[in-house]
């Protein structure tokens, strides 16, 4: 079944972590292929109605509302809160994405919108089958700001009727550590010589 472009869906993309074991380097100003994480990000959700971004404010060429978890700290869920809370619009579904997922595209989002028609949410999973920050979901399902901070993501990712998305190739692949960061590097182009 093609995807029904009528249903109006807004973006939650998520730049708040502590990058813990990156030293607490901001992954959003991460580049691939010459470009920001938050801007491959942004590319893959253009197709939304609204996006919010929950982190640290920074200059971008995409209108967006930033938005923080309040208190700070509480979690990839906590953020998610957030963001669902900063929307000004009423969508039927939220695409939410970590900025650390740079090979997810517009197509992806696609397929993973596709793939929540009827049904409560639809999660990218990896080559072991786990689910990853990147998904689609009802609104409703995300729990107030109150009862998210501090809990597992999986509260979101367990609830309703939801879909697992197999990744292809390796969209599920995310940046955690400096040897992602290498891998990631390692897959830019060469600089054109002068």
């Amino acid at each position: 079944m093609p995807h029904d472009v009528r249903v109006t869906w807004a973006a939650v993309i998520l730049t708040g972590g502590t990058a813990t074991r990156l030293g607490g380097t901001d992954k959003a100003a991460l580049e691939h292929a010459g470009r920001s994480l938050l801007e491959r990000a942004l590319d893959a959700v253009a197709g939304a109605s609204e996006i919010v971004v929950v982190g640290p404010e920074t200059p971008t060429t995409t209108p967006v509302r930033f938005a923080r978890e309040d208190p700070p700290g509480g979690g990839p869920l906590a953020g998610v809160a957030a963001g669902v809370s900063a929307l000004t619009t009423q969508p039927v579904r939220v695409v939410v994405l970590a900025v650390d997922m740079p090979r997810i595209t517009a197509g992806t989002v696609a397929r993973l919108l596709e793939a929540a028609e009827g049904v409560d949410a639809a999660w990218l999973t990896d080559a072991d089958g786990r689910r990853q920050l990147a998904g689609v979901v009802r609104p409703s399902l995300v729990p107030p700001a109150g009862l998210a901070h501090g809990s597992p993501m999986r509260v979101l990712m367990d609830a309703g009727a939801s879909l697992d998305v197999p990744a292809r190739d390796d969209e599920a692949a995310d940046v955690d550590t400096w040897d992602d960061v290498g891998r990631l590097r390692g897959d830019d182009p060469p600089a054109p010589r002068t």
